[in-house]
């Protein structure tokens, strides 16, 4: 596979042109650079001493804590950690970059003038291979180097400022590699690489001379010798710490001939740009085939399947009725305001839409958390959600009652399967699947009466069978009989509306990779959904009540 790059330039006085990176922590422990463009607005606000930066006007629903040094969801709350870097120095330019060559040349050109060996990587490389194709003996490949046509002026050179000195007018900074190719091919053929000496001797012309040494053609190399190659090639980029592009089918049989991702490797490095053969990571999404003989029944959880249906919300009572069991009356309010209607406590409440049967200058007390809040606010907001007798504090998030959500009728199987996932190899594997088919909207979803899909059921979920895996699952299952795994709504990853989604409580998808970063190892992921478990109400004790 053949994709096109590009190097993109900016302006000395941003993040890349001071060499700054900023980096969040992933659920790996390791850290990743943000996008250029995220990097750059993260730092201006930085540089202009701001406690923190939204991220939602460039498309992120993040954001940053420079007080913390921590990146907020601001959907889920989930805080991970950030960096600033300084040691990514790009190097400046100024005026046009100079034209590339044609590379290899024409058969049938004119012949350059006598000059000295070439010292850049991509032309030692050739000579290395040359030279190990001729100690080979008879019956091998032999390179022959081609005419090449008279090398055009070169551009003058940009003028590099002082270490300190200001840049000039019109420098900006490049984002690549452009460290000199001639010092480190200079160092690789003197300290690490002796036969390159002897290889460029014998493939130069003879003579000496000031000009750019012609670079030799592939033509005679079979596709053999053509794969060593770039593979060679890629061994040098890495070393030198050029970024990886992966080209793809490098090995093994393809539309396109191995031989000619290495030749294009070749020729976008020889046009200065940086490129690296590598072999992209597979993903692993499912475990090798498992027969029904080898799947097993969990320890302590009966059955392997459970259903659910539509389950109507309680009826008979009243939002007053439900609320007064939460609630403590306030005569005297504080001097604040309600986080819902954003009015004063000593005032009316602020809300407009349908009127509750509650004066809307009473005000109440949650006993739990102590927050305050007008009646005529809750009741507002109770009716507006899914009517289940229960609360939730829109300041805290502290639930009272039992929370259910609005996911539709389904299916979830579970059990073990005799394969380890990454980072446990200590036992075996409980896997999940779920199964929803697509229907019609009920009163309780976002459309009532118009019709959902459900993309990519069945889904195969992964956990590890161990002791706190174990106890995960059994929570999934309360979370599965409340409702709560999934809902309808519009899909993050397609933008499709009316569909099936997650619902705040994330799951590993992969089994052998964590290329998407749903998968294994991640040594955080039980305790990170155990706490997003504990946010929809769901801990120890919910056992205790689903049992009674």
């Amino acid at each position: 596979t053949i994709r096109p790059v590009r190097r993109s330039y900016y302006d000395p006085s941003s993040a890349p042109g001071k060499g700054v990176v900023w980096e969040w922590e992933n659920d790996s422990g390791s850290w990743t650079p943000y996008d250029m463009d995220v990097g750059i607005t993260i730092q201006r606000a930085y540089e202009k001493q701001h406690p923190w930066v939204d991220l939602s006007a460039i498309g992120f629903c993040y954001v940053i804590d420079f007080a913390t040094m921590g990146q907020i969801n601001r959907q889920t709350q989930r805080k991970r950690r950030v960096r600033r870097r300084l040691d990514m120095v790009y190097p400046l330019v100024s005026g046009t970059l100079p034209k590339s060559q044609s590379w290899p040349a024409s058969p049938g050109a004119a012949v350059a003038p006598p000059v000295s060996t070439c010292t850049c990587p991509q032309c030692l490389l050739v000579m290395s291979v040359k030279a190990t194709v001729s100690a080979a003996g008879p019956g091998t490949a032999t390179l022959q180097p081609r005419k090449a046509p008279p090398v055009p002026p070169a551009a003058p050179k940009a003028p590099v400022p002082a270490p300190g000195a200001k840049a000039p007018d019109g420098m900006a900074a490049v984002r690549g590699s452009l460290k000199p190719l001639a010092a480190q091919g200079g160092r690789r053929q003197a300290g690490s690489t002796p036969a390159l000496s002897s290889a460029g001797s014998t493939a130069s012309p003879p003579g000496t001379g000031s000009g750019k040494a012609s670079c030799p053609g592939l033509g005679t190399l079979n596709r053999s010798h053509l794969q060593r190659l770039a593979i060679a090639q890629s061994r040098v980029l890495i070393a030198s710490g050029v970024p990886t592009v992966p080209v793809k089918n490098l090995t093994g049989s393809s539309p396109v001939n191995p031989a000619l991702a290495g030749i294009t490797g070749i020729l976008m490095s020889a046009a200065g740009l940086p490129v690296c053969l590598t072999r992209p990571p597979k993903l692993v999404l499912h475990p090798p085939p498992v027969s029904k003989s080898e799947i097993q029944s969990i320890p302590g959880i009966s059955h392997t399947c459970r259903k659910t249906t539509k389950k109507q919300a309680k009826k008979g009572k009243t939002p007053e009725e439900v609320l007064k069991k939460y609630l403590q009356k306030v005569r005297h309010p504080p001097d604040e305001d309600c986080t819902i209607c954003m009015e004063r406590l000593s005032a009316p409440s602020g809300y407009k839409g349908p009127q509750p049967a509650v004066k809307p200058d009473l005000v109440g007390k949650l006993v739990k958390c102590g927050h305050v809040f007008h009646l005529h606010c809750l009741v507002a907001m109770y009716n507006n959600g899914n009517k289940d007798g229960s609360l939730q504090c829109p300041t805290c998030k502290t639930i009272y009652g039992v929370k259910t959500g609005t996911q539709p009728p389904g299916k979830m199987e579970y059990h073990i399967i005799p394969h380890a996932l990454p980072g446990h190899s200590d036992c075996k594997t409980i896997r999940i699947i779920y199964n929803i088919p697509p229907g019609v909207q009920g009163p309780e979803h976002p459309n009532p009466g118009k019709s959902f899909t459900a993309r990519g059921f069945p889904r195969h979920c992964y956990l590890p069978d161990s002791e706190k895996g174990r106890k995960v699952l059994k929570l999934l299952l309360v979370a599965w009989d409340r409702r709560l795994i999934f809902a309808i709504g519009t899909s993050s990853t397609t933008g499709e509306s009316d569909t099936v989604i997650w619902n705040e409580i994330h799951h590993k998808t992969e089994f052998g990779s964590n290329l998407t970063g749903h998968g294994y190892p991640d040594i955080n992921y039980l305790d990170n959904v155990l706490a997003e478990l504990a946010a929809q109400g769901i801990t120890e004790e919910s056992l205790a009540q689903e049992k009674d």
